[in-house]
């Protein structure tokens, strides 16, 4: 008899997670993967939060587990999931977030400008494939919603999705907000599939609720909390900055990492070489990089590392109003008093911006009941339902920040 190989993860969230095929084990094992251990799920959030130090693996490996009891439980309702679909759909979850880049979505449009990430993980997915001689096609079918069976995609991707569940869930316990917590293990038996489309049973309406209001609560106490706000700007003015004075003479600005291409030579064009290069850099390049650059003669450039080294921050407010011109000026008038620089360099220090966040997308996912009659009612029209057409409005505020 021959033993199939397993492995069991023991998780802090979910207790143990269990690895028992092949391809999974390929997935795990793959420097690309590996990466995510070096890219942390919440960027600047422990600067408020010290125990939200988790990474991007936590959260993936994570996912998985779910997207595990996911597919049990529909097949505990006769739907129809084959092993091979089962396997794909682990292999996507596993890959989602792959094409993260250093403090996940901080630096998002900065390090690599115009490439969003799930359009970089699909073309990392695509390399790994190769190297794999196609064993992930139909995992980046389903990733795609290119399969005829779209719940398996919406598993991934979608209102209700295990990826939503897993960060909720993971990033609530690690930051010690409990306004995160949801009941994931009571959503996951509530889900059902009906005409090809993931559903949630009657039964399931106030976890699902509760899970959207969890999220929004999560969004303006911890992803948008001020002071995290306040970090994460600042690290992206400081490749702004470095940005501005690049040239291949300067060495004081080269960090002897693959970060330098991404800061003055990358035109745009990921190609598989410069994808490479993306797949090496983490937060660990970033983070030299900015104590490297605290050094620079440049003295905004090194003013705003020493800070963000140090965590003496811009000052944030946010509001629910556009700030008034006058009170603009005057804040950058004592940025540019205070610090002695040119009125064309105070957007380094001085500068105002808007944040948003919707409860419920209405437009382009859904979250549909079924109910005992047969009958199928998108969430928001429920009668009586948490979740009406003000709570799926986005709610848009408006932030200062301010060095002094």
């Amino acid at each position: 008899m021959t033993l199939i190989k397993r492995k069991i993860i023991n998780d802090p969230v979910y207790g143990f997670i269990t690895i028992n095929h092949p391809l999974i084990f390929a997935i795990i094992a793959h420097p690309y993967y590996q990466r995510l251990r070096r890219i942390q799920q919440m960027a600047m959030a422990q600067l408020v939060y010290p125990g939200a130090v988790h990474t991007r693996l936590h959260h993936s490996l994570g996912a998985y587990h779910l997207m595990h009891n996911a597919v049990a439980e529909l097949r505990g309702k006769g739907i129809e999931i084959t092993e091979e679909e089962e396997i794909a759909v682990k292999a996507a979850i596993l890959l989602h977030d792959i094409g993260h880049g250093p403090f996940s979505h901080a630096l998002e449009h900065s390090l690599v400008q115009g490439a969003h990430h799930e359009q970089l993980s699909l073309q990392i997915m695509d390399l790994i494939n190769e190297e794999l001689n196609g064993q992930l096609t139909l995992a980046i079918r389903i990733f795609t919603d290119q399969y005829p069976k779209p719940f398996l995609h919406q598993l991934i991707s979608g209102q209700l999705d295990v990826d939503r569940m897993d960060y909720l869930s993971r990033d609530s316990f690690y930051s010690g907000v409990s306004e995160g917590v949801i009941g994931y293990d009571r959503i996951l038996k509530m889900l059902i599939v009906e005409n090809g489309q993931l559903m949630v049973e009657e039964k399931g309406i106030y976890s699902v609720e509760k899970f959207l209001v969890a999220r929004r609560q999560m969004y303006w106490q911890v992803y948008l909390h001020k002071t995290v706000l306040s970090a994460e700007k600042m690290l992206v003015k400081i490749l702004e900055r470095v940005r501005s004075l690049y040239s291949k003479e300067d060495a004081a600005l080269k960090t002897l990492s693959e970060l330098d291409f991404f800061l003055g030579e990358f035109t745009g064009e990921m190609n598989t070489s410069a994808l490479e290069k993306f797949c090496a850099v983490d937060d660990h390049d970033v983070m030299h990089a900015v104590k490297r650059w605290s050094h620079h003669p440049d003295r905004i450039l090194s003013l705003l590392c020493k800070r963000f080294l140090n965590r003496k921050l811009y000052k944030a407010r946010i509001q629910a109003e556009p700030f008034e011109a006058d009170f603009i000026k005057a804040k950058e008038a004592q940025a540019i008093e205070q610090f002695g620089i040119l009125p064309e360099e105070v957007s380094y220090l001085c500068f105002t911006g808007e944040a948003s966040n919707t409860l419920y997308q209405t437009k382009d996912e859904r979250i549909n009941i079924l109910f005992k009659d047969g009958t199928v009612t998108d969430i928001s029209k429920i009668e009586n339902a948490l979740i009406d057409q003000n709570l799926s409005a986005p709610v848009k505020k408006f932030y200062i920040c301010l060095l002094t």
